[in-house]
């Protein structure tokens, strides 16, 4: 067979290394073994780690200690004689990551400092029926305030926001999210707006990308590959492949709740018919059964189905066959062996497990060698807040450098 072979793409030219970037890449290097060390770690041990000389490590040190991004804590003698070791840790005090959510039945607010600590977690209860979306963008505003009050007062530096929407979103924009009633919203404009004049740097995601990502950190690096299905305002699913989110050509993959499980089913506010959103979602469970004043959809669901309410356990065991539907469909794609149910669905999977493990045990082929593990997720229904949080933080982790030399300006709570 004979044809033209599209060739490799040539790889960068190499470009020698300055004085400059060789300071910038030592000191990445250091802050990134005193992170992967999950423990304060002395100076000797990172010159030995790293290979870099003392006096480079101290120089390196006494860069981070001035910006905040490490501490000096004791260590202890390991049995020797001798003053105790100086160790060196990440800082609790110094830059933060704020997240914020638009949950199911609350406005949420998270900060995490360097350490993956939350500092700052709080809730506003909310409806959304009639709500549009520059009054929900700026009640989100105010307990982005009040978070960044809160964090100054704790010497920390909230230094980028990351919200978290649910639907599908491309450049900061939330393409369709029908359960807000939101299409082609410029969520990340609406909200800068509202913060203004607060000078803070805010990118906008999918809730179910930055709940997976939420988890992924939370793991420990215990768990590299997974399936998260987030239930809620919909149904999403964020990718997780040996530590690497999936998020498609365009930023679109993940869109769970808009696979066809019945295709002459019901309409969905999408615009198609038998998604799984129109038999799984909170909504669809609720079905015509109200919200009492205070209470939130998860805790009225759940409270029914323990008293043994008919409607509401059929309604659970339909929500388990779809989901188990349109999950065995994805894991026969993508070979991945975990499953956590989280939003609302970390709420209610012990009402959805059995029937999605029996869809899964009997569609998915390699269940036969390999079993799929389904459980709820760690964080719960937090873990897109907290994701979205550490997200904002992990750029810092990232690239320790930008922090350090960054421009002299106020802090983001301080009025302009």
């Amino acid at each position: 067979m004979t044809g033209n072979i599209r060739p490799s793409r040539p790889r960068q030219p190499e470009r020698p290394v300055r004085q400059e970037n060789l300071r910038t890449l030592n000191l990445e290097l250091v802050f990134r073994h005193i992170l992967a060390a999950g423990q304060p770690i002395s100076r000797t041990e990172l010159a030995t780690s790293t290979g870099l000389t003392r006096p480079t490590i101290t120089r390196i040190a006494e860069e981070l200690l001035a910006g905040q991004l490490i501490a000096e804590t004791s260590l202890t003698h390991n049995g020797r004689a001798g003053r105790p070791r100086v160790g060196l840790t990440l800082s609790g005090r110094g830059p933060a990551g704020l997240g914020l959510d638009i949950r199911a039945d609350a406005l949420a607010a998270c900060v995490v400092d360097l350490t993956g600590t939350v500092r700052h977690l709080a809730f506003t209860p909310s409806t959304f029926a009639g709500r549009s979306a520059p009054d929900v963008l700026t009640r989100l505003a105010h307990m982005a305030r009040a978070a960044l009050d809160a964090m100054a007062a704790e010497d920390l530096t909230v230094v980028t926001a990351t919200l978290a929407v649910p639907g599908p979103v491309h450049d900061g924009i939330a393409r369709s999210a029908p359960e807000l009633g939101w299409r082609n919203v410029d969520a990340g404009a609406l909200l800068r707006g509202a913060i203004a004049p607060l000078d803070l740097p805010l990118t906008v995601d999918n809730q179910a990308n930055l709940a997976a990502l939420g988890e992924l950190y939370a793991s420990d690096n215990t768990l590299d590959s997974f399936v998260y299905v987030s239930g809620g305002l919909g149904i999403g699913a964020g990718i997780v492949v040996d530590g690497q989110l999936m998020r498609g050509a365009r930023g679109w993959s993940g869109e769970l709740g808009h696979v066809t499980v019945h295709p002459d089913g019901k309409p969905c506010p999408c615009g198609s018919r038998g998604c799984l959103q129109t038999y799984a979602s909170l909504q669809a469970i609720l079905s015509d059964a109200p919200v009492p004043g205070g209470a939130t959809p998860e805790v009225t669901v759940t409270e029914h189905a323990e008293a043994g309410s008919p409607a509401t356990l059929a309604a659970l065991d339909t929500a388990g066959t779809t989901l188990g539907i349109a999950l065995a469909d994805m894991l026969n794609i993508l070979d991945i062996d975990t499953i956590l149910l989280g939003g609302s669905f970390s709420l209610l999977a012990s009402w959805l497990t059995t029937n999605i493990r029996a869809e899964i045990a009997q569609r998915v082929l390699s269940t036969a060698w390999a079993p799929i593990t389904i459980r709820p997720a760690l964080l719960g229904p937090d873990a897109a807040v907290i994701g979205a949080a550490l997200t904002s933080i992990d750029q810092i982790r990232q690239h320790p450098t930008a922090w350090l030399t960054r421009p002299p300006s106020r802090s983001p709570a301080s009025p302009a």
